[in-house]
This record gives structure tokens, C-alpha cells and sequence, in this order.
């Protein structure tokens, strides 16, 4: 249970409405295409298709990728959804075979051939296999996650079948310098509706992508916040947690540099890392050169239910978010909410979307990014001050009950669905259209929402 405590002020509440979360679910079935189902990294699309069931909506799952990782979190067998996995074809012969069937399924077909014979011939067979799928799995709206090859899969298989679609946008299929802008124009404008984790986002694609990005709303990530038992952090163990990629957008390096800032300064701070990735041996150096090897542990990836542990056992839990060199950057990461939930003070840095959730003083701690010094005092300032610890986690509890429990977030991706689309010629239209991004002021701040201003970097990227 949490101490009584007066509400938040207004200041800590996102700037959208709170949606209903008592609409009821309706007709139709929503068929998700993801690249792979189910991945251990993915805990917020689970959560997802479990609060839309909950809530009356029904899911069938197609997957592009058979999911290669054994492991996967236990709720995954709580989804009632019904997976399938559509068939790779990885030859040219293939793709021919696939085509002369969709012709005699599919009379419009024509209408996408250029677009389907310009992607690859895995991509372009899949396309025909969903779109077969959605027929005879009776889907009403296809939804994706990620702007990249299920989005693609999506939007072709919609215009083949008339089904409308939707997907979500994240962060790096949206900000890495990889991304193609006209393929990405072309998605947002032909979507029933998009959904983006933040308001930085929203108001980010809105500024690069104007007309085309007029659907884009902004639905938090959803969190079933009850499934976190909530503890006072006044007694813990005195640890610093980090869950994430081992990638340079989640700032370890930054991280690792504020350890050892605190044991200069005579503070032993105990460290866990949670994750892997390609900067694993990079940081493992690190620890070595910085003679951390007796406070820094690497986990390796955890289930869900380990993860909880280590976030409800630490005192604090650091998300040093930078902008990568390659455009990447972190959306709102799950695992701050999750820590947030768990009554684990956090200290985190203002990229993108953590701003609207980490509010600095009041449901947790800012520090600018790249900046040792400030997260080592961050880190300190909360390990020292357990009342400061406690008003921050109660603060940031009750700002998740109310913005990010996943009912919210399944309400308001159901009322999307049910709202009017775009009229087909409206559609057509923004395709061709070539419309350039808005320019941004030399300090970055047009059109963006007051405490997410942009830095020159983002305004350029490509």
C-alpha cells in the first residue's frame, strides 16, 4: 500500500487528457504484425495485447520471424491471441509463385506491384501471405509495431485488402539516420492512425513530417502498475540498478564513469547491470581500467520476474540516456516506468520522451546527458537522503496509476480504432505529396511542447 500523500500538482500530469478507461471493446478483430513474437526485450507488446483482451478486444498475431530466443517472460502464456508465423521465402522462384497465387486473390493487386517488387523477396512474399492471412483470419485492422518491415508488411497488405492499418512508433525506427524518410512519409499518411510512446515524438514527427503526421497521437506505453507491489525505498540495499541494451544510447559509459567518481570521493556504490548487447565487451574494458571489477556485476538478460526483483531490491535506478552518434535515442524506456512502479527512485536524463514521466524533483531525478559528474552527485543526493527517496518513489508511483496503467493505454489505442479514417482519395493524395520539413529554430525549440526542447542535432536528422 502506498503512504498517504497529497496528489501530484498539476505540473507532473502529461499535457494530454487522461483518456476514458471505461469504453467498452467492440466488433472486429485486430491483427498485429510484428517482426518477431514472442522477444524477451518486448515486455510492453505483451502488456499491450493483454490489456486490449482485458479489454473485450480480440487479437490474432501474425509473426514474420519464428522467434529464435527460447527464453520469454511467463505472461506471454496469458495471451489469448492465436500466432501465426508467416512463411519466409528467401528466393526469387518463391516470390513468382507467391505473386501468380495473389493475382488470382487479390484483382487490385496491380496497384502495389512496383512497391512489392522494389522490397526484398522475403518482405514481398510475406505481404501476400498476410494479406491472405487477414482473409481468412477475418481481421478488421492490422496493427504494427515499429516503423520498419512490419509497418511495410502492414501498409502493403492494407492496400491490397482495404483493411485499414495502424502502427506504432518507437524511437529508433523514427530518429537512427538509417530511417527513410519517404518510406516513413508514405506510412504515416496512409495509416488509419499512429501511435507514438511520447510527446517528443509526436511533436517530432509532426515537425518533420507536417501533413503527413496529422494522425499521429501520443499513447503512453502501458504498465499493469498493480502487477508491481509497491515498497518505501527508505530501507534497501544500497545498490544502483541499470536494465537495458548494452547500446550507446542507453549512456553506461556515463554510468560507469559516476561509479567510479563515487569511490574517489569515498562512496562505494554497488552496481547491476541488466542486458546485453554489442557494447558488452566495450564496458566490460571499462570496468577493468576503472578497477570496478568489485562494485560492477553484469547479469546478462533476466525474465521479467528476475528483473523485478533486482529493480524492487535497489535503492536507486539510473537511465543515463544519450543521443547516439547514429541519430538513435530511447522513446520512454519500459524499465524506468517499471522501476517507477516498484518505488525505485530514478535518476534519468531529459531525452526525448523520460520528461513525462521523470519529472525532476518530483517523481524523480534529471541530470543533462553525458554529464558523470551530475549523476554521480545524483546518485549520491539520493542515496544519503532517504526521505528524498521516499517522496520521489510515492510521487512517481501515483503519477503511473494515473498516466501509464496499460487500461488507459488500451482504451485509447480501442477508441483510435473505432474513429473515423482518412477518405481513400485523402490517402492518395498525401503519398505524392513531397512536403519538407518545417525548418527548426537555431535552438530547436519550434512547435516542441514546453521541457522537450530539441537540441540542433535532431532538427537534422536524416
Amino acid at each position: 500500500m502506498l503512504p498517504d500523500t497529497a496528489p501530484l500538482p498539476d505540473a507532473a500530469l502529461p499535457d494530454a487528457a487522461l483518456p476514458d478507461t471505461t469504453l467498452p471493446g467492440t466488433g472486429g478483430r485486430v491483427g498485429y504484425v510484428l517482426k518477431r513474437y514472442p522477444r524477451l526485450s518486448e515486455t510492453f507488446i505483451v502488456s499491450e495485447l493483454l490489456a486490449r483482451e482485458a479489454a473485450g478486444e480480440d487479437i490474432a498475431i501474425a509473426s514474420l520471424r519464428v522467434a529464435g530466443d527460447p527464453r520469454f517472460h511467463a505472461a506471454v502464456a496469458a495471451v489469448q491471441a492465436p500466432v501465426t508465423w508467416v512463411p519466409e521465402v528467401h528466393d526469387v522462384p518463391g516470390l513468382w509463385e507467391a505473386l501468380r497465387g495473389g493475382h488470382e486473390d487479390f484483382p487490385g493487386l496491380g496497384a502495389v506491384l512496383p512497391e512489392l517488387l522494389a522490397l526484398p523477396p522475403t518482405d514481398a512474399a510475406q505481404v501476400l501471405h498476410v494479406a491472405r492471412w487477414v482473409r481468412s483470419a477475418r481481421i478488421t485492422h492490422l496493427h504494427a509495431h515499429f516503423a520498419t518491415m512490419a509497418t511495410t508488411v502492414a501498409r502493403l497488405a492494407s492496400r491490397i485488402t482495404g483493411v485499414p492499418y495502424s502502427f506504432t512508433a518507437h524511437a529508433k525506427d523514427i530518429f537512427h539516420t538509417s530511417v527513410d524518410r519517404a518510406a516513413l512519409r508514405a506510412k504515416l499518411a496512409d495509416a488509419h492512425h499512429v501511435v507514438t510512446v511520447s510527446e517528443y515524438n509526436a511533436a517530432w514527427l509532426r515537425e518533420q513530417f507536417d501533413v503527413a503526421a496529422a494522425r499521429v497521437h501520443r499513447v503512453y506505453n502501458g504498465l499493469d502498475v498493480a502487477d508491481f507491489p509497491f515498497t518505501e525505498p527508505r530501507l534497501r540495499n544500497g545498490r544502483v540498478a541499470f536494465v537495458g541494451r548494452l547500446v550507446e544510447k542507453k549512456g553506461l559509459p556515463d554510468l560507469l564513469d559516476a561509479v567510479a567518481l563515487l569511490r574517489e570521493r569515498g562512496r562505494e556504490v554497488p552496481l547491476d547491470i541488466v542486458g546485453a548487447g554489442v557494447l558488452e565487451d566495450t564496458l566490460r574494458r571499462q570496468v577493468q581500467v576503472l578497477s570496478l571489477g568489485d562494485l560492477v556485476t553484469f547479469h546478462g538478460p533476466l525474465p521479467a520476474d528476475r528483473v523485478r526483483e533486482v529493480l524492487g531490491a535497489a535503492s536507486v535506478f539510473a537511465a543515463p540516456c544519450v543521443h547516439a552518434a547514429d541519430g538513435d535515442r530511447d522513446g520512454l524506456p519500459t524499465v524506468l516506468l517499471e522501476a517507477m512502479a516498484a518505488g525505485t527512485p530514478c535518476v534519468s536524463t531529459p531525452v526525448t520522451g523520460i520528461p513525462e514521466a521523470v519529472r525532476h524533483g518530483s517523481t524523480g531525478l534529471l541530470v543533462p546527458e553525458r554529464d558523470p559528474d551530475a549523476l554521480a552527485d545524483a546518485i549520491h543526493t539520493l542515496l544519503d537522503d532517504p526521505d528524498l527517496r521516499v517522496r520521489l518513489a510515492v510521487a512517481a508511483r501515483r503519477h503511473l496509476e494515473r498516466c501509464f496503467d496499460r487500461t488507459v493505454q488500451a482504451a485509447a489505442l480501442g477508441r483510435l480504432r473505432r474513429s473515423a479514417g482518412p477518405a481513400p482519395a485523402l490517402v492518395g493524395a498525401l503519398v505524392g505529396l513531397d512536403v519538407p520539413a518545417p525548418a527548426v529554430a537555431p535552438d530547436g525549440t519550434k512547435g516542441v511542447p514546453e521541457g522537450h526542447r530539441l537540441s540542433p542535432a535532431v532538427g537534422a536528422t536524416s
